[in-house]
């Protein structure tokens, strides 16, 4: 019988682990958005959709020949957007326009050029949960030219906040736009918290951030799961293997070569065939009864005809059983 080997395979505990890995994997809220005019600018499908964002940081560098529409939108319509810019250097022939609202059409509210810097320009605030961008350049520029402009979306004062409210103008942003690197709130409050900034360092586990921990320790399991069941594969097989070969070398070492080759089972059945020396033993075959006689003319003997009879439950062991009982009563 060969041996048999259960257990789950490895689709089986693929699925598992991946399983594990959504389930144990904390959700992390994304922080600021980041673009660039470069990517955003492509000519392709997802152009036209509206961004939804808490926040978001845009950056340009020399681009050329570029003239795309962007449109955000805020999560809610209690929200409005909030626009500063950390660098801006303008090429005189491009030229970046604002509008307020969910299209480039109509008066815009804003058009920046080199004559704009972000110290005269402030913070600019949107009437709407929309606003888009329409950026315009030329076929020269250098890599001083560009901007970084910062885009949050805030909630007056007069609604409840239920989230970050920052310190001066009192504009309720996100939470997970706090301690990010970026200034949301303009006066600094959303990365100065020195509690929430200190909570927010804490969420590592050997340096590194709690998700990025738990997808290498799932990842680790999941290799050495797989590891485990390829080895039992590779033991049970080869168990396998060596059962059906005892099983066929032994259902090829024939019963009259094992009787042969013992001296004493050729002298014992040397005295039923007769008296021809006796040198050799050949087994009878019960036919019907009749008697078996060997050479030389010597004495006869009847033999039982479990000899033709295939092998019982016990399989080659039952004939060996068989053969033993045969030779003590031949005795």
């Amino acid at each position: 019988m060969s041996p048999k080997c259960r257990g789950p395979g490895p689709p089986l505990v693929l699925l598992c682990a991946m399983g594990l890995l959504f389930y144990c994997t904390p959700t992390e809220a994304e922080k600021t958005k980041r673009y660039s005019m470069q990517s955003l600018c492509k000519n392709h499908f997802l152009q036209n959709l509206y961004r939804k964002i808490d926040g978001a940081l845009l950056w340009s560098q020399n681009e050329r020949n570029l003239e795309c529409v962007i449109t955000f939108q805020t999560h809610s319509i209690l929200q409005r957007f909030m626009l500063r810019f950390d660098f801006l250097q303008l090429d005189c022939n491009d030229h970046l326009y604002i509008f307020d609202g969910a299209h480039a059409v109509g008066t815009h509210k804003f058009d920046l050029s080199c004559k704009n810097t972000k110290q005269n320009l402030g913070a600019m605030f949107t009437r709407t949960n929309y606003v888009t961008l329409k950026y315009v350049t030329d076929a020269w520029g250098t890599d001083s030219n560009g901007f970084k402009l910062v885009i949050t979306a805030v909630k007056d004062p007069k609604h409840a906040c239920t989230e970050f409210r920052c310190t001066l103008r009192e504009f309720c942003i996100a939470t997970e736009l706090v301690c990010d690197g970026i200034n949301h709130c303009a006066d600094g409050s959303d990365e100065s918290s020195t509690t929430l900034c200190q909570n927010n360092d804490t969420g590592t586990i050997m340096g590194m951030e709690v998700t990025w921990f738990v997808v290498l320790l799932i990842s680790t399991l999941l290799v050495l799961l797989v590891m485990i069941v390829a080895v039992s594969i590779c033991i049970c097989r080869r168990g396998w293997h060596s059962g059906r070969g005892i099983q066929q070398q032994n259902a090829s070492y024939s019963l009259q070569q094992m009787y042969g080759s013992n001296g004493a089972m050729k002298q014992a059945m040397g005295g039923i065939g007769g008296g021809g020396g006796g040198s050799t033993t050949t087994l009878p075959r019960a036919t019907g009864g009749s008697p078996t006689s060997g050479g030389g003319g010597g004495a006869t003997g009847q033999l039982s005809g479990n000899w033709c009879r295939p092998a019982g439950p016990l399989g080659f062991l039952s004939t060996l059983v068989r053969a033993r009982l045969y030779c003590s009563r031949a005795k």
